[in-house]
C-alpha cells in the first residue's frame, strides 16, 4: 500500500480559538503542510458556505445536505489528493462537526449523519482530531469582546451552543483514541502546548 498523508482535524464551539491553533500547529509542522476549513476549502465548496452562514431561513436538514455536498467536493478535490501525495492536512471542522451542530444541536438522526459522511468523505476519517473544549459563556464573551465577524450560527441561543459542546463531548469519549480534548479555556500558549504534546503521542504509536 502507498504512503499516505497525515489528516488532522481541529473541533470546538464558536469562540474556541481553532484558527489561531490551527496556524499554530502549521507553522511547526512546516511549509508543506495543507490547511483548509469546512464549509470550505474550495470554490464550490466556498459558495456553499456563504449560502450556508447568511440564510437565516435555512433548515437543519438543509445544513446537513448543503454540508454533505461541500464536503464531498472538498474532499475530492483537496483533501484526498493532498494525503495521496503524501502531505499533512490540517482542516479546521470536518465532520465531527457535523455530529455536534446537526445531530446534537439540530435533532437530525446520528445515524443519518454517520452515513451521509461516509458517502461525502467515501470513508475518509480523520487521523487525529483535536477538540478545543471551552463553555460556550466564555466562547461567546470571547467573541463579543474580539474583532471575529459574527454569523447566523455565532448569534444563535445559549442552549443551542450548549447542545453543540455536549456533541462534542460525546464524539470525544467515542473515539478516544482519535479524539483529543484539549482545555481551551487556558492561554493559546498552553493550549499550543497541549496540542503539541498530543501530537507527539500520535507519532509514537
Amino acid at each position: 500500500m502507498a504512503q499516505r498523508g497525515t489528516f488532522i482535524t481541529f473541533e470546538g464551539v464558536e469562540g474556541a480559538g481553532k484558527t489561531t491553533q490551527v496556524q499554530r500547529l502549521a507553522a511547526v509542522l512546516g511549509p508543506d503542510v495543507v490547511r483548509t476549513r469546512e464549509p470550505g476549502g474550495t470554490p464550490i465548496a466556498e459558495r456553499i458556505r456563504d449560502i450556508f452562514l447568511t440564510s437565516d431561513g435555512i433548515t437543519i436538514m438543509t445544513e446537513l445536505l448543503l454540508l454533505a455536498a461541500a464536503r464531498a467536493q472538498h474532499v475530492d478535490e483537496v483533501i484526498r489528493p493532498a494525503l495521496e501525495a503524501n502531505q499533512i492536512v490540517i482542516c479546521d471542522r470536518f465532520t465531527d462537526a457535523t455530529v455536534a451542530y446537526q445531530g446534537s444541536r439540530g435533532g437530525i438522526d446520528l445515524e443519518l449523519i454517520h452515513h451521509l459522511n461516509r458517502v461525502a468523505t467515501g470513508g475518509l476519517t480523520p487521523d487525529l482530531t483535536f477538540i478545543l473544549d471551552l463553555s460556550p459563556e466564555i466562547g461567546l464573551q470571547r467573541q463579543q469582546t474580539g474583532e471575529t465577524h459574527r454569523d447566523r450560527l455565532d448569534r444563535e441561543p445559549l442552549e443551542r451552543h450548549r447542545k453543540v459542546r455536549e456533541g462534542y463531548l460525546s464524539a470525544a469519549k467515542a473515539d478516544p483514541d482519535r479524539v483529543k480534548l484539549i482545555d481551551a479555556a487556558q492561554s493559546p500558549d498552553a493550549v499550543h502546548a497541549a496540542i503539541l504534546t498530543e501530537y507527539q503521542k500520535y507519532l509514537s504509536q
